[in-house]
């Protein structure tokens, strides 16, 4: 294509591209297969055919803009455009003058959204609106205010999504076109006919460990307390659905939003209890499926609140013996330095790995910081070894990490200072990291969004292995299995909206 620089479109994003340029499309791509460059090619022809209208790019967070705006600049002539990166930290009288003279606008969209409302400028000029992890465009989500205004003023438009998964929702991702104007799907999987022949061999495994009985007790007693919970939520006529996490942060919700207009006295107790109940899941999570020492921080955590008399429910719930003997019994265990066995199981998955090749990188991935602190201390033990840990910015218990911190990690990953990173959340999302031979699960999760982007780390460039690690008898299996399902049912979600698409398109044409 005319103006790219080293870089050559694959088939597959050719004819992408094709259908992004005539229509509003929602690209649905594994992590590491190209989106952005769809992207770039279509900025290329906006900027052909509207020579005097700009280009805005839009990423959640501004390490995944900058990250963005450095590709363009990558396999863009110097000349082309006058790029730009928009942050809260220039202010907004400077962003009103960038903003008359860029041609393309890299930004997070909760400033676009401020200045659009602030009336500092409007987009009536910007040929093109691309907006990275579309996923997040539902309910009150920057984007979705973006993409109106932009429709109410754009004089030629084309909006362009991209995202590795929508979800497994039909009515979420319908969701998702409609605040993105979509007209059209475009989707590959990492199986897909013109896609598998870029790829290298992805080799997946699951490896089972033994819940040990030590902890299985501990197990049984919280499930006897957590039922009491449940079963009194239940005698109050207020909880129907099965007792899940996510369920019963729904009921508390409802219970504190029922309470804000009218205090009744059943509701109050209920929602002191499903607070309660809520606590105790998080606790058998944690035993299930993370190393005992999270079990015991969160423990000292509820103690300590309960003794500083922060919340009466916490106070109720540690009141209870049941949470003293498991309070004693995790203690003892640190006491002889029990471990969960998915540390030692994934010790010897990294010893043998190292050995067999000196160069190896893997990520594992982890739903704590605590665990992710925990696995790589352990795993710095092995020779060979250089892991760190890899969170987000915020600051809880003091444990976040900043952008450049971030930036300094990736940087020494990519020059093979380190070799493992212990990564949460932050790693699975659009950041530029670098091409590895593994990627571990710590433990499964149940969002097929979130087990895409992290299985799509590695098998790009080089064979990868995809190691999920799996406790017998837990949520872990649970887990498992619900994102699978999650995941079959999103690609059949997205046939449907497509053929639905398709079907507008041929009533159109028949009128």
């Amino acid at each position: 294509m005319k103006y790219l620089e080293n870089i050559e479109p694959r088939e597959y994003q050719q004819k992408i591209f094709e259908t992004c340029s005539k229509k509003n499309c929602l690209v649905v791509l594994p992590t590491g297969i190209g989106k952005t460059l769809i992207a770039l090619m279509l900025t290329v022809r906006r900027m052909e055919e509207y020579p005097e209208e700009k280009i805005v790019f839009l990423a959640p967070t501004k390490p995944l803009a900058e990250q963005h705006l450095n590709t363009f600049k990558k396999h863009l002539p110097e000349l082309f455009a006058d790029m730009q990166l928009f942050t809260g930290k220039i202010n907004s009288s400077n962003r009103k003058k960038i903003w008359k003279t860029a041609d393309i606008i890299f930004s997070t969209p909760q400033c676009i959204a401020n200045d659009l409302k602030n009336r500092l400028y409007d987009v009536s000029e910007v040929s093109l609106l691309i907006e990275d992890e579309a996923h997040k465009c539902i309910r009150n989500y920057a984007y979705n205010y973006i993409a109106q205004k932009y429709m109410q003023q754009a004089k030629h438009k084309r909006i362009l999504g991209l995202t590795a998964s929508p979800g497994g929702d039909s009515n979420k991702i319908k969701e998702i076109c409609r605040n993105l104007f979509i007209d059209e799907v475009e989707v590959r999987t990492r199986n897909s006919e013109d896609v598998i022949e870029y790829l290298q061999e992805l080799e997946f495994e699951k490896i089972f460990v033994d819940f040990p009985p030590e902890l299985y007790e501990l197990k049984i007693i919280l499930e006897k307390l957590f039922n009491r919970y449940v079963d009194d939520l239940k005698k109050r006529r207020v909880l129907w659905d099965f007792p899940s996490k996510t369920n019963l942060i729904k009921l508390q919700r409802r219970l504190i939003m029922n309470i804000s207009k009218e205090k009744n006295f059943n509701n109050m107790l209920a929602l002191s209890g499903c607070a309660q109940a809520i606590k105790i899941q998080h606790i058998l999570d944690l035993l299930e499926t993370q190393n005992i020492s999270n079990v015991q921080t969160y423990l000292k955590e509820l103690f300590k609140q309960a003794s500083e008399k922060k919340s009466r429910g916490v106070e109720k719930l540690v009141q209870n013996p049941e949470i003293n003997l498991i309070n004693i019994k995790i203690n003892e265990l640190m006491i002889k330095d029990f471990k969960h066995p998915k540390i030692d199981k994934l010790i010897e998955i990294i010893n043998k790995e190292i050995n067999e090749n000196k160069k190896f990188k893997a990520i594992v991935f982890t739903q704590y910081r605590e665990s992710a602190a925990t696995i790589s201390k352990l795993l710095n033990k092995i020779k060979g070894i250089n892991s760190k840990v890899f969170i987000g910015q915020a600051k809880k218990l003091g444990s976040g990490m900043s952008q450049n911190e971030q930036r300094d990690i990736l940087e020494e990953f990519s020059s093979g200072k380190i070799n493992i990173i212990c990564a949460t959340s932050i790693a699975e999302e659009g950041l530029d990291i670098p091409e590895v031979n593994d990627v571990i699960f710590y433990e499964p999760v149940p969002s097929a969004i979130r087990a895409i982007q992290r299985a799509g780390r590695t098998a790009r460039l080089m064979k990868g292995k995809l190691i999920i690690l799996l406790t017998k008898k837990t949520r872990d299996e649970t887990n498992y299995y619900v994102s699978r399902a999650k995941e079959k049912k999103m690609y059949g979600a997205i046939e449907k909206i497509k053929k639905e698409f398709s079907s507008k398109e041929k009533q159109k044409t028949l009128q």
